[in-house]
């Protein structure tokens, strides 16, 4: 039976019941998973980060499918796709665009803008730790204000709007560490595991036959803008909301309320974006497993890929190999879900 939300959920009524948003999530994942083998996780995540209107940063090994994730989620919503292959000799212009002399059927001559690849979607960039900072930045403004800004003249980016970057974190000679400035745009980020036997089984099944799969489109964009109004108004009860406010200033090592893991290993801690994204990412966690109400367990599970690229660690965590993800695990532990 499909849910609506309460009266008083909002001013404004759904247009997509719970049961049609849970709907066309597993029809999306249920088409992703006809071209991808396994990775349900992570592809719930991008998913999460799509209809939240954010950015996800994939960071993985070479071959765990991070490419073909982000092509058949296009596929299957039905939008314009764009692959940017980050390089050092990647320029600005070669992303943005940049004016042109044109001649027209008169003679006349005359700057045109030429659109660059960042003009789609859904957009993949592709190793983005490859590319120099300054090129790492003109997807600044384009990843917060869906704008690009060339010669003084600002030009509206399609809609929806999404950048998937992934990076290896393998290989980091000649590669450039985003700024803590950029990565603190991204919704999530996401470390992609490497497939067990069985999925490994089945990924070389696939890929030395001539078997060709692709995904159908279930969804387009207006669908995943519908989805998105229908997160944000999901209620937040003032606890759950509370506990996420004492998590976030936890990872602040000079407050008051630092846990003892921060104090130890961390630099500086989470920005106010890293409590927007727990709870936007856990209000659509719940929405997923259709329920109106989002629980303590929803924070929890959205925790770490909104954090763990908004701490920055000490050298004693680097020393120690501790991650962020391990002093994320200890705050979990160290916060209560009352205050």
């Amino acid at each position: 039976m499909a849910t609506s939300l309460p009266q008083d959920a909002a001013e404004l009524p759904p247009q997509m019941s719970v049961a049609e948003f849970r709907s066309v999530v597993e029809r999306i994942e249920q088409e992703v998973a006809r071209v991808m083998v396994g990775q349900a996780d992570t592809v719930r995540d991008v998913l999460t980060c799509v209809i939240a209107g954010g950015h996800a940063l994939l960071e993985g090994a070479p071959g765990l499918g991070k490419t073909m994730l982000v092509r058949t989620l296009g596929e299957a919503l039905d939008l314009e796709f764009s692959r940017i292959q980050f390089t050092p000799d990647l320029m600005p212009a070669d992303i943005t665009g940049t004016n042109i002399l044109m001649e027209d059927h008169e003679g006349r001559r005359q700057f045109a803008f030429q659109p660059g690849p960042i003009f789609a979607n859904l957009i993949l960039a592709d190793e983005i730790n490859r590319a120099t900072p300054k090129t790492q930045s003109a997807l600044l403004e384009a990843m917060q204000e869906k704008t690009v800004t060339v010669a003084d003249t600002m030009h509206p980016l399609a809609q929806p709007f999404f950048v998937l970057a992934t990076q290896n974190p393998l290989e980091m000679e000649g590669t450039y560490p985003l700024p803590e400035a950029q990565l603190d745009r991204f919704f999530y980020k996401l470390l992609v595991p490497y497939p067990n036997a069985s999925d490994l089984t089945e990924i070389v099944r696939r890929t030395t036959t001539r078997l060709s799969l692709a995904a159908d489109r279930v969804a387009d964009g207006a669908t995943v803008e519908t989805m998105g109004q229908l997160a944000r108004q999901v209620p937040i009860a003032s606890h759950v909301t509370d506990y996420v406010v004492r998590l976030v200033l936890a990872t602040h090592p000079e407050g008051d309320a630092a846990a003892p893991v921060v104090r130890r290993y961390v630099r500086y801690g989470v920005s106010p974006r890293g409590a927007q994204s727990i709870v936007l990412g856990a209000k659509i966690r719940a929405l997923m497993e259709g329920r109106l109400n989002v629980s303590f367990d929803d924070v929890r599970a959205v925790a770490l890929p909104s954090l763990r690229h908004r701490l920055i660690l000490n050298f004693e965590a680097e020393a120690s190999e501790t991650t962020a993800d391990d002093v994320l695990r200890g705050l979990l532990e160290a916060v209560p879900e009352t205050g």
